[in-house]
């Protein structure tokens, strides 16, 4: 059965490339590219509410853990992997689920960005954005491949 419609289905604003949403990219409401990471400025106040008016491309610019709040015991738990994305026009910020099949290599590439300038790591930490660094790559390792030795 082919749940394929012309909704889950377009073609990257950075790389042209015509992407398809399969069932297991584990996400509903995708808006980046599996092969660049790229994304569309569609969302406006909500992952899925499709209110925005930009629509213009959004850059990926680090990765970052889900906020889960905490667990009985009063630890901190660990939320899912990210992408951060900024607009390359109105420079607002987002976060988006990882995909099943996005690109890996570019994923652990994320971990690595230290060209932030300085007024959008003032933003970050508005939003409580924390952007992964070298320091977190065994857990985003972890994360992406079940393993921390790769």
């Amino acid at each position: 059965m082919n749940n394929i419609t012309e909704e889950s289905t377009f073609q990257c604003i950075h790389c042209n490339k015509l992407v398809t949403d399969t069932a297991y990219a584990g996400t509903a409401h995708r808006n980046h590219c599996p092969f660049c990471l790229w994304s569309k400025h569609v969302d406006d106040h909500v992952p899925g509410d499709r209110a925005s008016l930009c629509h213009s491309s959004m850059e990926p610019i680090g990765l970052t853990f889900k906020h889960e709040g905490v667990d009985k015991y009063g630890n901190i738990k660990q939320g899912e992997l990210m992408i951060v994305h900024i607009c390359t026009a109105c420079r607002k910020i987002n976060i988006n689920r990882i995909a099943g099949d996005d690109n890996e290599k570019i994923i652990l590439l994320l971990v690595n960005q230290q060209s932030l300038t300085t007024e959008i790591k003032k933003e970050l930490q508005k939003l409580n954005i924390n952007i992964l660094n070298e320091n977190q790559k065994n857990e985003v390792k972890k994360q992406l491949f079940g393993v921390t030795k790769i």
